[in-house]
């Protein structure tokens, strides 16, 4: 019952009355068919899914969208970038559990980032050529970028980088970099409480309150 509602308030949402074509507000053009399983087509079908978010913000049909490459393991090859000009074939679930030592799993890693990094610049980039007010929709958006584990041979959790873009309408100070010593230890829980309060939902905890300190004061502009 609650899967059935849940895509019911999809439908609403998408039959949202507030979303007037014009202006920034446009169908996207999902371009010509091309076969989904195919994982030459991977990069191809995540940059529909951002000109799809882009456009539900400047239509105004939705206020938050999460964008997930893959599922947690990854067990996807890249078959459309290269290391040492060969295509990245591999499983990166597999490449992210080498040593250290491999040279050749950990630059292809460094290849996947680097493409991760560069499809975030795209989204960030629809959502800077959307005027909004006296910036862009960018300005009134916060994007935070992570994965679940710092690495993967050994599933660590300890110094996982969080990267927030988008001042959230003003509320989160940017261009600075945050780092919290081992004395000052906080978990990203208080990241989470503090883009709630940033949307006007007041709050001091998010998920195990055991594991809550706060929002993150430093972010605050």
């Amino acid at each position: 019952d609650q899967h059935l509602q849940s895509l019911a308030e999809v439908e609403q949402a998408v039959k949202n009355p507030g979303g007037v074509i014009g202006g920034a507000c446009q169908m996207p053009d999902p371009g010509a068919p091309f076969d989904v399983n195919d994982p030459a087509n991977f990069g191809l079908i995540g940059t529909i899914h951002m000109d799809l978010i882009a456009m539900a913000f400047a239509c105004d049909l939705t206020r938050v969208a999460t964008l997930q490459w893959s599922a947690a393991t990854n067990n996807r090859p890249y078959p459309f970038i290269t290391y040492n000009g060969a295509p990245i074939v591999d499983d990166e679930h597999g490449l992210s559990h080498q040593p250290d030592t491999s040279t050749d799993a950990w630059g292809k890693l460094g290849v996947i980032r680097t493409w991760n990094i560069q499809n975030l610049a795209y989204l960030c980039g629809l959502l800077d050529a959307v005027p909004e007010g006296s910036g862009t929709m960018l300005d009134n958006t916060v994007i935070m970028l992570f994965s679940e584990i710092t690495r993967g041979n050994t599933h660590s959790h300890i110094d996982n980088p969080f990267i927030l873009i988008g001042s959230g309408g003003g509320y989160f100070k940017t261009g600075q970099y945050i780092a919290y010593p081992n004395d000052m230890e906080r978990p990203h829980n208080d990241l989470l409480v503090s883009i709630l309060n940033a949307m006007g939902i007041e709050s001091t905890a998010f998920g195990d309150p055991a594991f809550c300190k706060g929002e993150l004061s430093e972010l605050k502009a």
